[in-house]
């Protein structure tokens, strides 16, 4: 049987919702956050060193990572589902952004969230308009560009194709959910970016995301 060591408001969101997509029968053991800290409980170390989460058990195996999850889980159990034939474009964007999802579009997102808690840190009183200046320079000359040239570049991809592999939705469009959710919560799209817009509509509307929602709990990306 698998298990699905979930931690609220996380990436595990995702491995809830492929293996709805996929039909699977599968557990979920719950984690719950420090309600000030927003970190996972100690017991995850239980399951796997780095205590955190996604963790899935299959049988005698552990594994971690959501991109290593989702390959484990489409290969050992999809039958062919929600990825492209091997050989095709369509695969080698399938893998690309599966990749790319961790790899490139979270690094930015995590700094615009170091930076802008930075200010609200517990400090001196004295300290705090020299933290709140660092973040700003920070936000307007490194995160923010950043931000802005993955998003435009995630925007004109979906220009090319309805998913992010092609025509066909697959489990590459479930890994980049949890970096544009992101970047929704903190206002990165609007209206100049309406293909991520409506990307987002379509996997919301999904019945088999509905039930990962139900299965999971309340989702709300930590911002």
């Amino acid at each position: 049987m698998i298990t699905v060591h979930h931690l609220n408001n996380s990436r595990s969101q995702r491995v809830l919702w492929l293996l709805e997509e996929l039909g699977l029968d599968y557990e979920v053991q719950r984690y719950e956050r420090d309600p000030k800290t927003s970190l996972a409980p100690a017991s995850l170390r239980a399951v796997h060193p780095l205590g955190k989460s996604p963790v899935v058990t299959d049988g005698e195996l552990t594994l971690a990572e959501s991109g290593a999850i989702i390959e484990y889980l489409v290969d050992r159990h999809g039958q062919g589902r929600l990825v492209p034939a091997p050989g095709t474009p369509e695969r080698l964007r399938y893998t690309y952004w599966l990749h790319y999802a961790e790899g490139s579009a979270m690094p930015p997102l995590l700094l615009s969230l170091i930076f802008a808690r930075l200010p609200r840190g517990p400090m001196p009183f004295f300290v705090r308009p020299i933290a709140r200046g660092i973040s700003d320079k920070v936000m307007k000359t490194f995160v923010g560009p950043q931000l802005r040239l993955h998003l435009d570049y995630m925007e004109s991809e979906l220009g090319k194709a309805t998913w992010f592999a092609g025509e066909q939705f697959s489990a590459a469009d479930i890994q980049m959910s949890f970096p544009i959710e992101a970047a929704a919560l903190r206002g990165g799209l609007g209206a100049s970016r309406p293909k991520l817009a409506a990307w987002l509509e379509r996997i919301h509307a999904r019945p088999a995301y509905q039930r990962a929602l139900e299965k999971g709990g309340p989702y709300e990306i930590i911002g």
